[in-house]
């Protein structure tokens, strides 16, 4: 969608998809092409990615080793979106030129969007500058330097989502005294829980994304039936079943991205790790069964 748009706004002349996992992983998504395969502008004026993809649950394990400034301090200027694995890990942010994440997932409730920006791409370029390259250009509410210089003010904010936010942060304050590391460990701990209760049963559980590129925030997974003659009719009954039980037992919003269906858990912060203890036992006992 993000390329797609970038294409839209700017034209295809100047919109260069660097890599495309469907042309890697028989034209589906789930894996992060290896970087000695991206085709990166010479000098690009900025790159975009998306830290973590929830449909399929793939997350970039870390920074791209081929995004990394030089010794001398330049290179590209990065842009990404960490909507739904913001507050989970520590984040390289020397690295980015701005980061941006909606607060629904890890911050709060769905209404404002945070933006970590460097102070020196605050700057907009003048107007005739803009028309002269054949740029759009963007209400003066949507630029970042109107918005820095009237400390996120400019126009009434939806307090009552602002104040949700506080509330998380302080949560998480003081839930976690070393800050960000115990949320990391903690998100780590019951990623691995899920997972590994999947991978113990591979005749009945397919994890989507590449083990490499596994997400902590979204567990994506098929429930399979290899030995039946229509398969994908019995697969997407067993997905019902599995679905039908789990919310039984108190375990809901599991079913998956409308677009791809299958099984999909939410991990975000606001899971507790006894919420993912009762999901591992839970897909334990429903392969047993």
């Amino acid at each position: 969608k993000a390329a797609a748009e970038a294409v839209r706004l700017l034209g295809p002349d100047r919109v260069n998809i660097v890599t495309d996992a469907r042309q890697h992983n028989d034209g589906k998504y789930g894996v992060i092409p290896d970087e000695s395969t991206w085709t990166l502008s010479k000098d690009p004026a900025m790159v975009y990615y998306c830290d973590n993809e929830t449909v399929d649950g793939v997350e970039f394990p870390d920074f791209p080793s081929v995004l990394e400034p030089g010794l001398d301090g330049t290179g590209p200027i990065v842009v990404a979106d960490m909507s739904s694995n913001i507050l989970s890990r520590r984040v390289p942010i020397t690295k980015f030129g701005a980061i941006f994440f909606g607060a629904q997932k890890n911050l709060g409730s769905t209404g404002i969007t945070v933006v970590v920006i460097r102070k020196d791409l605050l700057p907009q370029p003048s107007t005739n500058m803009m028309r002269q390259l054949g740029l759009p250009l963007a209400p003066s509410i949507l630029q970042y330097e109107t918005i820095a210089k009237n400390h996120s003010l400019y126009n009434t904010l939806s307090i009552f989502d602002v104040y949700i936010a506080g509330l998380v942060l302080r949560k998480l304050l003081a839930t976690f005294p070393d800050k960000v590391a115990g949320q990391e460990a903690l998100s780590a701990t019951k990623a691995k829980l899920i997972y590994d209760a999947l991978d113990a049963y591979p005749e009945v559980y397919k994890v989507v994304p590449d083990r490499s590129v596994r997400s902590r925030m979204n567990i994506c997974f098929r429930i399979m039936k290899p030995n039946a003659d229509e398969a994908a009719e019995e697969e997407e009954e067993a997905e019902k079943a599995f679905l039908t039980q789990a919310e039984a037992q108190g375990l809901a919003g599991l079913k998956g991205h409308r677009s791809v269906g299958g099984v999909r858990a939410s991990n975000y912060n606001s899971i507790p790790l006894e919420g993912a203890e009762r999901l591992a036992l839970f897909i334990e006992r429903y392969a047993r069964s």
